[in-house]
């Protein structure tokens, strides 16, 4: 059974910083596009950071360029997204998404439908108080 668990999530004040896993199991990261992706009540959800796991590329929003680094591990099976700068517009659920092929990195990156991935994790809590 393919699962994606994230943590790492919680309450920061502006400025400070996260860092947020998703640790993967049921499949091994040969040729998958894994990301994470945030939801702020009200508003769509949204692509923030993908990596391949078969060439290291990635993918970040604009919005998210320069303050957040995302990381993969393929000996652990686990992705990170290191936070930094973090706003108050950062406030979100974070999901972490997965879905087999590198080459659907951007399209599935910048989808706004969760369609995208193949498997999506339950979400983490990411609160950024001014």
């Amino acid at each position: 059974e393919v699962q994606l668990v994230e943590s790492g999530g919680g309450l920061v004040q502006a400025g400070g910083s996260l860092r947020l896993s998703c640790a993967a199991s049921g499949f091994t990261f040969d040729d998958w596009a894994i990301g994470w992706f945030r939801q702020a009540p009200g508003k769509e959800r949204e692509g923030v950071s993908c990596i391949s796991s078969s060439n290291g590329s990635t993918y970040y929003a604009g919005s998210v360029k320069g303050r957040f680094t995302i990381s993969i591990d393929n000996a652990r099976n686990t992705v990170y997204l290191q936070m930094n700068s973090l706003k108050p517009e950062d406030t979100a659920v974070y999901y972490c998404g997965a879905v087999y092929g590198s080459s659907w990195l951007f399209t599935a990156c910048t989808s706004k439908s969760e369609d995208g991935m193949d498997y999506w994790g339950d979400g983490t809590l990411v609160t950024v108080s001014s």
